[in-house]
């Protein structure tokens, strides 16, 4: 656990390299500099504590370089999703070891992208312009992307392999099998991609009406949103001379008054609504698809026994590289992950094969 502990900073210290290589714009990359130094100092603390050398600290682990190749091919925006995700985690299981020891909380134990904003805000280079710059990025990645393509062609992989399964069952893998699995394809997909496409849409909407209700209450009743800004300011333990004088200043200017109670009162980052709901269903539909289509495959070319045969190993392939793929985000062992997904998937498979063949006795 110890060197897993050291391998965890290793990694961390290598993305942020990366990103910091990787960025254009100056400042930011000085940010992610210094957060390389951060976390290479507690893989150096760690080493020293377990006596280990740290002139042969361990070296970034696949994980690490498979997140840096992801980068390359995609973007590095991927990267920094994947590192908040991790210090998210990190951060959390700390918070907990703490209270279930009855340990004190200080505060410390939050993850290190509050590091980030400590960072910006000290670096006098940094302009509010950056500052923004980089908060609006660091927002953009929030919905995790690689996450979403993994368990999309997870969903499309399952559902389809347990569909084609069970008509195997009762047909004996013959041309009707490849037509269920196609006419299911296309109903699963187009299902993902309509509910993505709702609840994209319908959380803009809900925020839309939420934030046209608070330019309302601003126009209509200015003293109480400046009052309500300044109780919001005071709760984070701003002094009331102070909160007042910053939410009087802020209400000078309405757009900007808005913007703030938005983020302040509201808890909406307006960023968040620029997301297009089409693109999300495109996605949707498309990851599903292409996770669905593997168990199809063998059908294509061949009927009965070997197509079954076929379908089961492509399947199974499918399954442990998913598994294996979500090992980015849970830092898990590849190989448990991996297989672990193959045992439920082929679970699931023989249980819809049973069921397919009672159901093909029971018809003929």
């Amino acid at each position: 656990m110890k060197n897993k502990n050291i391998q965890t900073e290793i990694d961390a210290c290598y993305l942020y390299r990366k990103l910091s290589e990787n960025e254009k714009d100056e400042a930011v990359a000085n940010i992610f500099r210094q957060m390389a130094e951060i976390e290479l100092g507690h893989a150096e603390a760690f080493a020293r504590k377990e006596n280990i050398s740290t002139e042969n600290l361990i070296q970034p682990s696949w994980r690490a370089q498979t997140l840096n190749l992801i980068g390359k091919l995609f973007g590095y925006d991927y990267v920094l999703e994947a590192l908040l995700d991790t210090e998210k985690s990190l951060s959390n299981s700390i918070i907990n070891a703490k209270e279930k020891n009855k340990m004190e909380i200080t505060g410390t134990e939050t993850n290190h992208v509050k590091i980030l904003w400590s960072i910006l805000e000290n670096d006098k280079k940094i302009s509010g312009t950056q500052h923004a710059k980089f908060e609006t990025r660091h927002r953009s990645v929030g919905g995790n992307a690689i996450r979403a393509a993994v368990l999309g062609g997870n969903d499309g992989l399952l559902s389809i392999f347990s569909l084609v399964m069970g008509v195997s069952g009762a047909t004996g893998g013959n041309h009707s099998v490849l037509l269920a699995g196609i006419a299911g394809l296309l109903a699963g997909a187009m299902s993902m991609a309509l509910g993505e496409w709702i609840s994209v849409k319908s959380s803009q909407e809900l925020y839309e009406n939420q934030m046209a209700i608070e330019m309302d209450e601003l126009e209509t009743n200015p003293e109480g949103e400046e009052k309500e800004l300044a109780l919001i300011y005071m709760a984070k333990g701003i002094p009331e001379s102070q909160a007042l004088t910053m939410a009087n200043e802020i209400m000078k200017d309405k757009t900007h008054a808005h913007e703030v109670l938005v983020k302040e009162e509201l808890g909406i980052n307006p960023e968040e609504l620029k997301g297009s709901a089409t693109e999300a269903a495109f996605y949707s539909f498309l990851l599903f698809t292409l996770g669905g289509i593997i168990p199809l495959i063998p059908f294509i070319f061949v009927r009965g026994i070997h197509a079954i045969i076929l379908s089961i190993l492509l399947s199974t392939i499918g399954l442990f590289l998913i598994g294996a793929a979500i090992t980015l985000f849970t830092g898990k062992n590849l190989w448990f992950s991996g297989f672990r997904m193959v045992v439920f998937g082929l679970m699931a498979a023989a249980i819809t094969y049973g069921i397919g063949d009672l159901i093909g006795l029971a018809i003929k």
